[in-house]
């Protein structure tokens, strides 16, 4: 069984930092980080041809935050696949951020749901909203600057079984990786707060993080198609498809 969140007191920030958080729930993330930057890095060669077979395309946007970039995801999807019935499911590990996205969201085909994707229930939730809109595979998974919060709190094992996951359940895969500098940072911000990573130094996957991400994606399923511009904050957007047998 994966590890849970034990309480709400591991969802707020350490000490005085709103920089200082375990799981990257930031509060006001996009204040500093607009969802324009990485929607303007998206490029049509990284998304699927349409499924002929299916008049939707179903998504899952893990680590919504409060779902601005959910929202500019959807509006370039409804562009992109104007004839198709564009839905999102979109997660993450903060119900504050999840109030708060609901909140401000006017757009039924998105759904804002607080899940661990680390845990069974979690992907038995993705599971199911995929089956209840008769998906084999989500046409998109959309991972921006998730994986070192899952790689920092859970471990290698952790990491890997998660790409496998979205390997075994995305048509496409479009993902942001952090580099291992943005570990550091996160442990450094962390430690002037008073705390740290418990699994920092055991991690084995550390400077080439990227690199390894990368191998393990690009491998047997799925092949990489498409790598953007690095953004403003020196991070790249990935795109991975499924390979046609």
């Amino acid at each position: 069984m994966s590890r849970p969140v034990q309480d709400v007191a591991e969802l707020t920030y350490n000490g005085n930092n709103p920089g200082a958080v375990k799981f990257g729930n930031f509060i006001n993330y996009y204040s500093f980080h607009s969802s324009k930057e990485r929607t303007n890095n998206l490029h049509p060669n990284m998304f699927p041809l349409k499924d002929d077979e299916s008049n939707s395309f179903v998504c899952l946007d893990i680590g919504c935050n409060t779902g601005e970039l959910t929202k500019d995801l959807y509006f370039y999807l409804k562009e992109s696949y104007g004839n198709l019935d564009v839905k999102i499911l979109a997660i993450d590990i903060d119900p504050t951020l999840i109030e708060r996205a609901t909140e401000d969201n006017d757009i039924t085909d998105i759904t804002f749901v607080t899940c661990d994707i680390v845990s069974d229930t979690g992907r038995k939730l993705i599971q199911e909203y995929k089956e209840a809109h008769n998906k084999q595979m989500y046409d998109v998974i959309f991972c921006f600057s998730v994986t070192m919060w899952i790689h920092i709190n859970n471990g290698d094992e952790k990491l890997i079984d998660l790409l496998n996951f979205l390997k075994d359940n995305a048509r496409s895969l479009i993902i942001e990786p952090q580099p291992w500098k943005c570990y550091k940072n996160a442990q450094r911000r962390m430690k002037r707060s008073g705390k740290n990573f418990e699994l920092y130094e055991l991690l084995k996957i550390r400077d080439n993080v990227d690199k390894k991400i990368e191998e393990i994606l690009d491998n047997n399923s799925h092949t990489k198609v498409y790598e953007s511009a690095s953004s403003s904050w020196n991070r790249k957007i990935q795109s991975y498809h499924l390979k046609i047998k």
